[in-house]
């Protein structure tokens, strides 16, 4: 574990800075123009899944200045636009402008801080999820895939995308931006996705086949073994790892 956590960071150093972030694509480039506004911030958090390009292709094409209009104006913009996304068609877009528009009476941070549970913030992200569903009663499968289901009992999704979001907003260092102060950092889940899946089974940081919460919780614990205040710092650097497809260059350094 001793080489694996010297591999780890090495890669943290290069993977956490301006120049890593920016050295391929990563819809996080979008969202730091909106640093300060979590609204923003989660619409580019809950845009991003596929191609890393075409999400940031996509994030960049939008005007989030819309969201101050009157919500018919809103509508008719994106309408006019074209703005459509995968999953999303050109109604679920308006309509998720129009539920983001509504949730500025929200306050994301508290919603989150104040329903995490034992340390456990998914409670607080299921909270979070709960309230933007009763900001707006439109219902289609893209809008509903955009903000994720809720959960009733225990989770089993990985909520891949609201784990990245709070990593942005609570870590206050590297390239992430610190703007929620009351949530604490060692309580975050590793935003799990498939190339951080792979790399973590690969170097033994997780023996789960199922690409779940339970998983995203295993390798989030396995990490607070190196850095227990601060354990999703290895999110973006495993992230690169995969997506660069240096995986196996990276097991050869850790076989020494």
């Amino acid at each position: 574990m001793d080489r694996l956590k010297l591999a780890l960071d090495d890669e943290l150093a290069r993977a956490n800075s301006i120049d890593g972030l920016y050295s391929a694509a990563d819809p996080l480039q979008v969202a730091r123009k909106f640093k300060n506004d979590p609204i923003k911030t989660l619409i580019c958090a809950l845009f991003a899944y596929g191609n890393a390009r075409a999400i940031v292709k996509f994030l960049n094409s939008l005007e989030f200045d819309i969201l101050n209009l009157d919500e018919s104006k809103i509508y008719d913009f994106v309408i006019k636009n074209g703005w459509l996304y995968r999953f999303q068609n050109i109604v679920d877009v308006a309509q998720i402008f129009i539920t983001m528009s509504r949730a500025r009476e929200l306050n994301f941070e508290y919603i989150i801080s104040s329903n995490t549970q034992n340390g456990k913030v998914i409670y607080g992200i299921n909270e979070l999820i709960k309230s933007l569903y009763q900001l707006n009663n439109y219902r289609s499968s893209g809008y509903e895939f955009f903000f994720g289901k809720v959960f009733e009992n225990e989770p089993k999704s990985p909520y891949k995308r609201y784990n990245m979001w709070l990593r942005w907003m609570v870590r206050d260092r590297d390239i992430d931006l610190g703007v929620f102060k009351s949530i604490d950092k060692s309580n975050l889940i590793l935003p799990l996705d498939t190339h951080t899946h792979k790399v973590t089974q690969a170097i033994g940081l997780c023996d789960r086949k199922s690409y779940d919460y339970k998983a995203a919780l295993q390798i989030s614990n396995n990490l607070a073994i190196f850095d227990p205040n601060d354990p999703i710092k290895y999110d973006f650097a495993l992230y690169r790892i995969g997506q660069s497809g240096a995986l196996e260059r990276f097991l050869e350094r850790i076989k020494g």
